[in-house]
């Protein structure tokens, strides 16, 4: 084979992994992650009707609280799932109150009720603040989250949970209070954005 000839076939392999590449993201799967939300619909996400949410500049948030009674709103996913990793972008003000629940019900979601993946710098107790599991893992030094975009890693393995906040590991602990069940994004107190979630099952 010519040395044009090697080089048009490299070309050749070259473009048709680029396509296979931009089918895979297309199709919201990459490396095992799915993404869930993608800052443009909420095509997989269910909302508790306590609130309304609103996609804006690719983020959603709630506005417009409608139960007076309630003291936190909730976008849940359709689907339930058992182990896996959940990842999240978001945004949060130095006041705000927010989470992930995971393996919840979706009709009884709470700290005791579900695993919570804390996001609150301002909790009373900060040994379960922002980074913590409430009641499951304590946090010390806790990392602060206001005022800046943050990921966390959320997993849940079997009896298994870790919390991996910017990159850092704050949680690794044995549990095993729930087994399965929805995700629940909280929208408690303060601004809560939420601009990306991808989950990777295990």
């Amino acid at each position: 084979m010519t040395r044009w000839a090697t080089l048009a076939t490299a070309l050749v392999l070259s473009a048709a992994a680029a396509v296979q590449s931009n089918t895979a993201f297309s199709q919201g799967v990459n490396d095992g992650w799915t993404v869930l939300f993608d800052g443009k619909n909420l095509d997989q996400w269910d909302s508790d009707n306590t609130a309304t949410f609103k996609i804006e500049d690719g983020s959603v948030i709630a506005t417009d609280k409608k139960d007076p009674k309630a003291t936190a709103s909730y976008l849940i996913s359709k689907k339930s799932y058992k182990n896996f990793i959940v990842r999240a972008e978001f945004w949060v003000s130095d006041d705000a109150n927010s989470g992930l629940f995971l393996r919840c019900d979706p009709k009884k979601i709470g700290a005791k009720t579900c695993y919570e993946y804390n996001i609150f710098d301002t909790r009373p107790d900060q040994t379960y603040g922002t980074a913590s599991i409430v009641y499951i893992a304590e946090v010390n030094p806790m990392p602060k989250a206001g005022g800046k975009w943050s990921t966390m890693e959320a997993g849940a393995n079997g009896r298994h949970l870790t919390v991996v906040f910017d990159g850092k590991k704050t949680v690794d602990v044995r549990n095993g209070l729930f087994e399965e069940g929805h995700i629940a994004l909280q929208f408690g107190a303060g601004t809560v954005k939420f601009r990306k979630i991808e989950i990777k099952q295990l």
